[in-house]
């Protein structure tokens, strides 16, 4: 059984993330969305809650022969760690642009200098979400913009909720 894991801090997931998955699944049999605590980053929702979104966007969003072997997990630490955890012998990451390839290359290098039989695959992202970054979905929210067109309608939902929050005070939660 090929297992890949799909590591990120999904704050907040997207469509174009979403399409990924879509796309990884059709080609492992098991895909483990990795929830990534970054330290150098403020959540806009704790690791738990973006965790609890990504189940329902995932069940809500994709057809239910690939959200069945989608699973959701909260990692703090090494994607390679966490890859070998969870049995996953590939790494996917997405690719946006040019801009992102020369970030993803060095990183895939190091986790390949850290697990050697852990390969990392590149998905390119589809062009109609090559624009959509959890950065400025997080900002455009943050002004109180419609994300509806960017996120599944679980994260809007979530979003809108957290809409009138002190923005500083760090991750919403519940």
């Amino acid at each position: 059984m090929s297992v890949a894991l799909y590591p990120g801090s999904f704050d907040p997931i997207t469509f174009g993330h979403l399409d990924i998955v879509r796309r990884a699944a059709r080609v492992f049999d098991r895909v483990v969305v990795a929830v990534l605590q970054n330290t150098a980053k403020t959540p806009l929702m704790a690791g738990d809650d973006r965790a609890d979104v990504i189940r329902l966007a995932v069940d809500q969003e994709l057809p239910p022969d690939v959200a069945r072997r989608v699973s959701i997990v909260w990692f703090d630490g090494l994607t390679v760690e966490a890859a070998r955890h969870h049995g996953a012998d590939f790494v996917v990451r997405g690719l946006r642009a040019v801009s992102d390839f020369e970030s993803e290359l060095q990183m895939a290098h190091f986790n390949r200098k850290l697990a050697p039989a852990i390969d990392t695959v590149f998905f390119m992202t589809a062009l109609e979400y090559a624009y959509l970054s959890s950065s400025l979905v997080k900002e455009i929210a943050r002004f109180g913009g419609d994300v509806r067109g960017m996120v599944p309608a679980a994260v809007a939902d979530r979003l809108e909720a957290t809409a009138d929050r002190d923005w500083s005070t760090g991750p919403a939660v519940g």
